[in-house]
């Protein structure tokens, strides 16, 4: 005996969008958006805008769950210096070597 759909049945969807059985795979299309990609978009009076996106150089993904503690970048930056903060340091010359590196990596 077949088991029944106990799902709610979303009376706006049509019959022809029958999903079932069917799986999305994960991260089908990350090595393209790495590469950027274009948005065309046409507006009423017939125009269209291009828009071209590239990712930022030293951006991070975070995983759904961690996104729930860190909505944004500040909030990130905020938990990692914290962090840093904790790190015992080596020497007070290769901490210096470290931040000038990273400040010209930026600049």
């Amino acid at each position: 005996m077949k088991k029944a759909n106990n799902l709610p049945r979303d009376d706006d969807m049509l019959p022809e969008y029958d999903f079932k059985g069917k799986k999305g795979v994960r991260g089908k299309y990350a090595k393209a958006m790495k590469q950027g990609y274009t948005v065309r978009v046409t507006n009423e009076d017939g125009t269209v805008t291009v828009r071209h996106f590239m990712p930022r150089e030293n951006a991070i993904l975070l995983d759904p769950d961690v996104r729930v503690y860190f909505p944004d970048s500040e909030s990130v930056n905020r938990a990692l210096r914290s962090l840093i903060a904790l790190i015992p340091e080596k020497s007070g010359k290769q901490v210096a070597e470290k931040k000038d590196q990273v400040c010209h990596e930026m600049s």
